[in-house]
């Protein structure tokens, strides 16, 4: 299981990457994107007040 950012859904708030322990969500054209760093640990789809995170 990974995590993903809808692109479509994504405000750009930053939420996802001030809860973060690893800085995974990087802020790309006004939206976020999830890095290679991710562990998985489910936080920022958790706390994304938009949906916008999916676990795939």
């Amino acid at each position: 299981m990974t995590y993903v950012i809808k692109k479509d859904a994504c405000v750009g708030c930053g939420q996802c990457a001030s809860i973060c322990p690893v800085g995974a969500p990087k802020l790309v054209d006004g939206v976020y994107v999830i890095g290679e760093e991710c562990v998985n640990c489910g936080l920022c789809a958790e706390n994304c007040p938009v949906d916008a995170i999916v676990a795939e």
